[in-house]
């Protein structure tokens, strides 16, 4: 019986297959394919999850880019490395320490799903990584873009993958100026990101800067490397790019264009109260619940302020009263479309019964929790106030 993933890809692939991309013809492809991997070959960062070919390792490094920066990911991966080393040792970690490891990383869903797929791996395939493309894509999490970078980077397959950089190089190199979300675009986008891969596949093994990685897992490695160092979303390096004499967007001058965004989302406004309340030395938090944002992550008490909500009335409403009506910290920070004010306020508890998802914990143990990000920034001012008033 085939898997959901099995038949998903297949179809994507006969998509595909029905309208080949006009401007990429074999022989432009195996030249561009070459000079990026020439460019590759001299120019590729030093990347620690580049020094190994081990697919645990790559599919971590993998996860954790999504959304997140190169500079903010080394320490995060080195960290994670060192204690879950092997895909065994992350199955059998307690859900506890993998979101402490992925603590400030965010899209926490990201973590919880590594975490399954791990387990999976280690009761579907007796702990050792898939090479299928098919099975790799059938791990909880893993989408046809994390499928295709592992089993390109790891195992040298002409597997094609589409990130956000590999996007921007493709569109401005081909000129494509319709939105990359369109289906009929995306196609093409993954069309064009397959035979340029696949042309690698055909070229003569070139040496590689990093641990026996060949042809494909250097192409895909170079089109997400292009679109980090030089063809970035504004002020691209184009006199430095390999592809210059060929790129389309570069002929128009119409680089810092492309990708085209589409119809930007509306952004809303959310002002958040928080509440830290202690007693004795020790301070009331609750773990989030499954099936909402940063599910099972820990945080002070909080409600959003609605436009007829007073601050002593939610806080009334958690069985709170404010010892300042002014905010000791305040953070801001976005998710998605989503703009937040967090504020914090010192609070006392009123008498009578918490909810049941409370609990009280001195510091030290807060500091073994995962908090979500605005949330750790609040402990954290907690902590120098403390160590502020210890010192005095």
């Amino acid at each position: 019986m085939k898997s959901r993933s099995q038949t998903k890809c297949r179809a994507q692939t006969a998509e595909v297959a029905k309208e080949p991309p006009a401007g990429l013809s074999p022989s432009l492809a195996s030249r561009t394919s070459r000079d990026l991997l020439d460019w590759f070959r001299a120019e590729a960062r030093d990347l620690p999850w580049r020094r190994t070919r081990e697919p645990y390792a790559v599919w971590v490094s993998e996860v954790m880019l999504q959304q997140t920066q190169v500079k903010t990911v080394v320490p995060y991966w080195e960290r994670w490395m060192r204690e879950l080393p092997d895909v065994r040792a992350l199955a059998r970690a307690k859900p506890e320490q993998v979101l402490k490891l992925w603590e400030g990383l965010g899209y926490y869903s990201r973590a919880r799903n590594l975490h399954r797929a791990a387990q999976v791996v280690v009761e579907r395939h007796e702990g050792k990584f898939p090479r299928q493309f098919t099975e790799v894509l059938a791990l909880p999490g893993v989408g046809r873009y994390t499928a295709g970078a592992i089993c390109s980077i790891a195992f040298n397959q002409p597997t094609p993958l589409l990130d956000g950089n590999v996007i921007r190089v493709l569109t401005r190199l081909f000129g494509i100026a319709s939105n990359p979300k369109e289906k009929a675009t995306n196609q093409r986008l993954w069309a064009l990101a397959e035979l340029l891969v696949q042309a690698a596949a055909q070229l003569p093994e070139r040496s590689a800067p990093f641990a026996s990685a060949g042809n494909c897992s250097s192409l895909n490695q170079s089109l997400m490397e292009l679109g980090a160092a030089l063809c970035t979303p504004r002020q691209p390096q184009c006199d430095a790019c390999p592809l210059r004499a060929s790129c389309v967007a570069r002929k128009a001058g119409n680089q810092e264009s492309l990708p085209n965004p589409g119809k930007r989302m509306e952004t809303t406004a959310h002002l958040i109260a928080a509440f830290v309340v202690q007693e004795v030395g020790r301070f009331l938090v609750r773990q989030r619940p499954e099936g909402v944002v940063n599910a099972h992550l820990w945080e002070f008490p909080n409600v959003e302020l609605k436009p007829d909500a007073t601050l002593a009335s939610v806080a009334q409403d958690l069985r709170l009263w404010l010892e300042s009506p002014q905010p000791f910290c305040v953070v801001k920070h976005s998710i998605t479309r989503h703009r937040i004010t967090l504020e914090a306020f010192r609070a006392k508890r009123m008498k009578g019964t918490l909810s049941k998802d409370c609990r009280w914990l001195p510091l030290e143990e807060l500091q073994k929790l995962a908090f979500p990000a605005a949330h750790r920034r609040i402990l954290k001012t907690v902590l120098a106030a403390r160590s502020s008033t210890a010192v005095s």
